[in-house]
């Protein structure tokens, strides 16, 4: 056959996949169930007799009846669909399909739906379209309206999705890979359709469509062998392709134990739910640090973290089976929601760190109130679940997390808080960014500094740069050699003192080769900051100490190096930095992002010296937050010794004249 010949045939099975989306009978599904659970007895029967077609309406009419299984995710007696679930369901009867929130208005994928469709090259919105977020809104539009046509939507894009995205083999390493590089054709499609995460999702969220869907006449005996055999696929997948590490890992055990228990059907299931329950047993230990922090040290991965140890409970408690997790993992839980609830503001929301997210107050109270049902004698989590109706607040106020390297300087947890998170960590994975030493600092109701976020995650061109932005050393509130992104990322804790009239904290990084930061953060009298930033070592080049400023007007001044924000009264705050001779002041245009795809403009600036021998470069900053702009004290500081000192640090900073001494020997 020539190579044209080839071509045509070739195409002409694909146009023919492409449009075949018929159901029919999987006599292997027989084979991959046990088919002496209680209950099947008559599908048992009907199979050995040889009759497939009336063993599967057997089995469907099991499931229809079958009530010994239970998910916490669905209530099949108040089954309701809000505005925009509404929305999604009815849109993708039309194949304009609910992918992300970052991409809206959402993309059609054509009458024939193109699974392979990628509008904007970015991975996310490759991998999500996987994950058929669409589906549980169409199962519940179907069971509010009693509409036949969702069924029957569902049950065709199901079909679909199956003949248009076989699993080929790959290389297990390439479902993660950032850029597509040389991966074409069929394996290219294989690494979204296909990547373990993707999977787990369709593995967890089809145990609710299943059942919502399962009354519909579009639910056939044929449709039901379908599901079951491309479901057990899914299972086996995972089994032999969990990710390495990190919170995919976590989501792929957690996604495990639903398959296990929702389908106790399958001749593998106790294997399923054995496999998700030992990783998420191992790696709750393994990822989360004695202090409570998860190891990706990102506020949104470490919520994520804590709701999958939870979830994982949920399904147990439905199924019982909650003995096989040990006490010490419900105790590890209870430490990770205390860390979050210690570097949250007073209004709920997280600092956005690395590729972190901000969550809102009613998700956050809602996740409070899950939480205190796990934990209810933890006065603090009753405390944020009712929003200080009961329950109490911890009685500290600053706290250090030594391990995983954040602090957080308070003098109250009420709106009217001062309050200060610093990120100074051990090394950490991807969603990690690389920004030892940078902070948020909250006032009277405001974020003052927020971080600079991540707007992206992977994909190609545009995407990654804008990624890539994002991520840099150098618009976080922290020091750069020659504005170059950190080549070691491994603060550790020199001293943490957080009582009295001067909190100190005290953290070193090997930034570079030959130059090491050590930044000490005073907190005040409960009232302002002073930061000294320390770059020590041979390395020569531009040293350049960075901050981060909120949107808004923002008075400033090259002479005394000073910026005062010019905000409505309430939450201001005036900052000065005190350099070597010859600092220079530079702005820059930035950005903030706090949701997938969303930012905003605002002003980057830098002070910048020239290190060119072995004397290191310090910088003094004072940031003193105030309510009203007008207010704003005068400033001095200047060093006490001399020169670096490995053993210890003195300053001297003088607030409209009254002079503070600010020290620590280690």
């Amino acid at each position: 056959m020539n190579k044209t010949l080839k071509y045509i045939v070739l195409l002409a099975i694909v146009c023919f996949v492409g449009r075949a989306s018929a159901q029919e009978l999987k006599s292997e599904v027989f084979s991959l169930l046990n088919l002496d659970y209680p209950g099947l007895e008559k599908v048992k029967t009907l199979h050995q007799e040889g009759k497939d077609e009336d063993a599967a309406k057997a089995l469907l009419d099991y499931y229809r009846a079958r009530t010994n299984v239970k998910t916490p995710d669905i209530n099949l007696k108040k089954v309701t669909i809000g505005k925009e679930e509404q929305q999604w369901a009815d849109d993708a009867l039309k194949h304009t399909f609910f992918v992300h929130k970052g991409y809206q208005p959402s993309y059609n994928y054509g009458e024939d739906i193109n699974w392979q469709y990628w509008p904007v090259k970015d991975n996310e919105l490759r991998w999500q379209l996987h994950r058929h977020k669409w589906f549980t809104p169409m199962g519940k539009a179907y069971r509010v309206s009693g509409d036949e046509k969702y069924a029957k939507e569902w049950a065709h894009q199901y079909i679909d999705w199956i003949k248009k995205n076989p699993l080929v083999k790959m290389d297990k390493k390439e479902y993660e890979m950032v850029s597509d590089g040389k991966i074409k054709g069929e394996v290219e499609n294989v690494r979204f359709a296909w990547r373990p995460l993707e999977v787990s999702n369709r593995l967890q969220d089809q145990t609710s469509q299943f059942q919502l869907f399962l009354p519909s006449p579009s639910f056939t005996p044929d449709f039901l062998t379908e599901f079951l055999v491309n479901y057990y696929k899914h299972a086996i997948h995972i089994l032999g392709n969990y990710s390495d590490q990190g919170n995919h890992l976590l989501f792929e055990a957690q996604r495990m134990i639903y398959a296990g228990a929702f389908f106790p059907e399958f001749k593998d299931a106790p294997a399923w739910r054995k496999s998700g329950i030992d990783i998420l047993n191992r790696e709750i230990h393994v990822q989360v640090y004695e202090d409570g922090g998860q190891f990706e040290l990102d506020p949104h991965y470490h919520l994520a973290a804590i709701n999958i140890f939870c979830k994982a409970l949920g399904i147990a408690d439905a199924n019982g089976f909650r003995k096989e997790f040990p006490q010490d993992y419900l105790d590890t839980i209870e430490s990770m929601i205390m860390f979050y609830a210690n570097i949250s503001f007073p209004d709920y929301t997280n600092p956005c760190f690395s590729d972190a997210k901000l969550t809102t107050k009613k998700e956050m109270v809602k996740n409070y109130k899950s939480w205190s049902k796990l934990f209810p004698k933890n006065q603090a989590i009753k405390y944020f679940a009712t929003e200080g109706k009961e329950g109490a607040l911890p009685d500290y106020m600053s706290k250090g997390f030594l391990k995983s390297g954040f602090f957080v300087f308070r003098n109250s947890w009420g709106m009217d808080a001062t309050q200060m998170v610093v990120k100074a960590g051990p090394k950490a994975f991807w969603h990690c960014q690389p920004d030892n030493g940078t902070f948020e600092l909250w006032f009277n109701g405001k974020n003052l500094f927020p971080d600079s976020g991540s707007y992206v995650y992977a994909g190609e061109g545009e995407v990654m740069e804008q990624r890539n932005w994002h991520r840099q050393t150098c618009v976080h509130n922290t020091v750069t050699l020659n504005n170059k992104n950190l080549d070691t990322t491994e603060s550790v804790t020199k001293l943490w003192q957080p009582e009295g009239a001067i909190q100190t904290l005290v953290t070193e990084n090997p930034s570079y080769k030959n130059l090491k930061h050590r930044r000490s953060v005073f907190f005040v009298d409960n009232t302002y900051f002073v930061i000294v930033d320390e770059m020590a070592g041979s390395a020569k080049g531009s040293i350049n100490l960075h901050y981060q400023m909120p949107k808004g007007e923002i008075a400033n001044s090259r002479e005394d190096m000073t910026f005062l924000t010019q905000f409505e009264d309430g939450s201001n705050m005036k900052l000065q930095c005190f350099g070597p001779d010859g600092m220079s002041m530079k702005k820059e245009p930035g950005w903030c992002s706090t949701a997938y795809r969303k930012r905003y403009k605002r002003m980057n600036v830098s002070f910048n010296v020239k290190k060119d021998g072995e004397e290191a470069v310090r910088y003094i900053t004072v940031i003193y937050p105030v309510k009203k702009s007008a207010d704003a004290p005068k400033f001095a500081a200047k060093f006490k010794n001399k020169a670096f000192d490995e053993n210890g640090l003195e300053v001297e900073v003088k607030v409209n004249g009254k002079k503070q001494s600010l020290k620590y020997k280690l």
